[in-house]
């Protein structure tokens, strides 16, 4: 699959010629099919009457026709000054946007075949009414107007209008169409003259297509060549491979060679924003068919994007945890949020080359529940899909894959039994994300937490909202953080975010300071990264402080601003076939303060039925309460029939136990529904004195499995803050991550630090992995002792060569970002 610049973008959008007229000399850009494009968007909404006859499609038309008749019965009992009863409108933002989310469903059944409302006179008349009624009192008054969240007034609001007004007979949107652009337009402040600046930084990634999307839409409704032709180049920006020694327009927001996904510039968030991204571009693809002449091999960049990007991330249905910001506060599960997915993989397969492993996988996926589609004529093409017997099911994944997404600081590592997802920061990626009151108590989130799915479990009862809930914040999977209580930012300032603009730094709710320091502060740490080779990987992490308490300790942020100090660890996780080996080295709590470092932290309903059992070093069985030194503990879910195994490879007390626990999911987002939920929660976790330890994970783990640890198919190497190495015998693997500078020695290894390396030795052939996982080294190295070792394979920018007493292979790592370089040697 391509990786592009975004000149190469520009050239291959469908309309090529289009867009090369723009980039050559804006007045000659060619002619716009704008029927056809408006005829392209009402389908993708609407459906077709050949497509809303089809028995699967059913349910989504009767949701479209009873969700409007409740919007017409809203405002028929609508009280003074309201256009739906109980939406209050002159001060929340929100509310003004649901007011034409609720508009545009109307609209959106008296234009849809099939639909008991579908040419409803009346109903579009309200429609048209109920939008000039909205502008003169709430939107046209640019004065009056813009308060709250900048993205409900630049982009939510413009999309269901501009939505609305498609679907809206010609001889109905009269002079709407012209005064609501000219309002949307001028509303548009974080751009240039009412348009995008792609200089913006607001302007970037899924906000980006949103607002771009709108505006071709615009242009359109007014057969504005122009508009239409600088919309879809700015969107075409979108496609490119973002470089990050090559910026453009400042710009760190979207996808990366690796397939991570970033918005807000530092935040990992291919489960949100990376959707709707995903879904906005594919919808671009099939509003601009037919539309104009030119290319369409954009589409296999986006199917890049699934195959590197999404695929990894998605286990059995479900979206990880770790790339979804703020939304993993929200109610919707990881069920819920892959639909869009699945869409959009659903549409592009009428648009790439080779839609066989698209539909392949389609197949793979569990079925997806397609009330959650937006379009009538999806539904049909994936019930299609899943129909044909003669497509094959299979994965995008392989069994065994291990991905470094180095480039947005995460690890999936995933086989057959089992996904391991871990999250990672640094001062290129955030340490979490905190927003709009989501994601209340997101401290730790970014400090190595992880996620253990295990095969054939319904991950809502063990992930999802109701993990953050239950689960304290400072004992999530496999974090290290002090003991100190912490306060969230409402109850910190008694607002949503920090408010002083009399500051130098100018803190405003959507200001660069508040998202510098409140909202996705970054790490300090430039080691965060690893390497992998084939499906086996490795990943290291020095924690630090977020940028918030740096620069306060600096003076630099007001003096009522907290800001909180983090513990210490210098970390790794080594991910072979049936375990991940976990180090931590150099723990601390800081400032004379306690530290707890989580083993495991998991959730069951109050009525499964879960048993905890263990062994002691000196082989007497391990009684829950005990202070005393496991060599092993096993979790075991007997209603589930899940079970995950914590194999010691080093002498310390754990404390583990369950405790019953009954909370409101509104203590991680405040506009979630006031619903207690009542869990059975397991935490096994590493207190006081202990500064280096280590343990592994084994999923599905029996009992005899873990008996078999103290023979150690794993053995550690060297567990310090400046070498963390171990050996899996059975593989024939040394792996280490070396967080300082200048030679260390590994067993049979020189490493030149800082590196993340793997070593396999198999069939007389030894196979290398390096990387540089702070992202600043020109080139990497590392010395196996022992008899000269011939080349057989390697990477471009790896050589290798004799030295006294070895062979040394030295990747070039200047500007690789963190990838891996390996070397097959004889």
């Amino acid at each position: 699959m391509p990786h592009l610049s975004r000149r190469q973008a520009l050239s291959l959008i469908p309309g090529a010629g289009l867009l090369a007229a723009v980039a050559a000399a804006p007045a000659r850009a060619a002619a716009i099919d704008h029927a056809r494009l408006l005829a392209n968007t009402v389908a993708i909404f609407a459906g077709t009457s050949d497509v809303n006859a089809r028995p699967e499609v059913a349910g989504k038309l009767a949701t479209i026709v009873s969700t409007a008749r409740q919007r017409l019965t809203a405002m028929a009992q609508a009280g003074s000054g309201e256009l739906f009863a109980g939406l209050a409108l002159g001060t929340d933002d929100v509310n003004l946007r649901l007011a034409y989310q609720y508009l545009y469903e109307i609209a959106l059944a008296t234009r849809t075949p099939g639909s008991a409302l579908d040419g409803d006179a009346a109903a579009r008349q309200r429609v048209a009414d109920g939008l000039r009624w909205l502008h003169e009192r709430y939107f046209g008054d640019q004065a009056a107007g813009y308060y709250g969240n900048w993205h409900n007034w630049e982009i939510g609001i413009p999309t269901h209008v501009s939505r609305t007004l498609v679907l809206l007979p010609e001889e109905l949107r009269g002079d709407l169409t012209a005064t609501y652009i000219a309002s949307m337009d001028a509303y548009l402040r974080n751009g240039k003259n009412g348009d995008v600046d792609l200089d913006s930084r607001f302007h970037t990634g899924a906000n980006l297509a949103d607002i771009t999307a709108n505006r071709i839409l615009q242009g359109a409704l007014t057969a504005d060549d122009a508009r239409v032709t600088k919309a879809v180049a700015d969107q075409a920006t979108v496609f490119a491979t973002i470089d990050p020694y090559r910026l453009e327009h400042g710009n760190t927001d979207g996808y990366y060679r690796d397939g991570s996904f970033i918005q807000h510039h530092s935040v990992a968030y291919t489960g949100s924003y990376g959707r709707s991204l995903l879904t906005r571009v594919v919808q671009t693809l099939k509003m601009l068919e037919g539309v104009t002449s030119g290319g369409q091999d954009l589409p296999a960049v986006v199917q890049r994007w699934v195959t590197d990007g999404f695929a990894p991330l998605i286990f059995e249905g479900w979206m990880m945890e770790i790339v979804k910001g703020r939304a993993v506060s929200r109610t919707s599960s990881g069920y819920t949020d892959i639909g869009v997915v699945v869409e959009a993989i659903a549409d592009l397969a009428d648009h790439v080359e080779d839609a066989l492993p698209l539909k392949k996988y389609l197949r793979f996926l569990p079925a997806a529940d397609t009330a959650a589609f937006v379009s009538p004529v999806s539904i049909a093409r994936y019930a299609a899909i899943r129909a044909d017997a003669s497509v094959p099911a299979a994965d995008l994944n392989p069994p065994a894959r291990c991905v470094a997404f180095n480039a947005m600081d995460r690890t999936v590592h995933r086989r057959p039994g089992y996904a391991f997802a871990l999250a990672r920061s640094s001062e290129r990626i955030s340490k979490y994300e905190y927003m709009s009151g989501e994601n209340l108590m997101p401290w730790f989130q970014g400090d190595g937490a992880y996620y253990l799915y295990l095969a054939g479990e319904d991950q809502r009862e063990v992930f999802g909202v109701d993990y953050y809930t239950a689960v304290s914040p400072y004992r999530l999977a496999g974090v290290t953080a002090p003991v100190e209580e912490r306060r969230t930012v409402p109850e910190l300032y008694g607002r949503l975010w920090y408010e002083n603009p009399g500051h130098p730094l100018n803190f405003t709710s959507s200001s660069e300071s508040q998202n510098t320091y409140v909202y996705f502060p970054r790490a300090g740490n430039a080691f965060s990264g690893g390497a992998t080779l084939g499906a086996y990987g490795v990943a290291g992490m020095v924690q630090s402080d977020d940028a918030a308490y740096t620069a306060k300790q600096a003076g630099l942020l007001p003096d009522d601003f907290v800001a909180y100090r983090n513990a210490r660890a210098t970390k790794s996780w080594f991910m072979f076939d049936d375990e991940i080996v976990v180090l931590a080295a150099g723990v601390s709590g800081q400032g004379g303060r306690d530290v707890v470092t989580t083993v495991d932290s998991r959730i069951a309903a109050p009525g499964d039925a879960v048993a905890l059992t263990g062994e002691q070093w000196d082989g007497r069985a391990w009684q829950p309460g005990a202070a005393v030194a496991p060599r092993w503990l096993r979790y075991a879910n007997g209603t589930r029939g899940t079970a995950v195994g914590y194999a010691f490879l080093t002498r310390q007390p754990v404390s583990a136990g369950l405790e019953t626990v009954t909370r409101s999911r509104r203590v991680v987002r405040t506009s979630n529904p006031d619903t207690s939920i009542t869990k059975n929660v397991f935490t096994a976790a590493i207190g006081g004195d202990v500064p280096a330890f280590a343990y592994a994970l084994v999923p599905n783990a029996t009992e005899r499995a873990l008996r078999a640890y103290a023979g150690g198919p794993v053995s550690v190497l060297a567990n310090d803050r400046h070498v963390q190495a171990v050996r899996h015998k059975g593989l024939g693997i040394v792996a280490c991550n070396v967080f300082t500078d200048g030679p260390r020695e590994v067993e049979r290894l020189l490493v030149d630090g800082p590196a993340a390396v793997i070593v396999r030795s198999s069939g007389g052939r030894t196979t290398v992995a390096l990387s540089d996982p702070t992202m600043k080294r020109e080139r990497v190295s590392v010395v196996v002792r022992g008899p000269r070792l011939r080349t057989v394979t390697a990477d471009e920018g790896v050589t290798v060569r004799r030295v006294p007493g070895g062979t040394l292979i030295r990747a070039t790592t200047h500007q690789a970002y963190g990838r891996s370089f390996t070397a097959t040697l004889d």
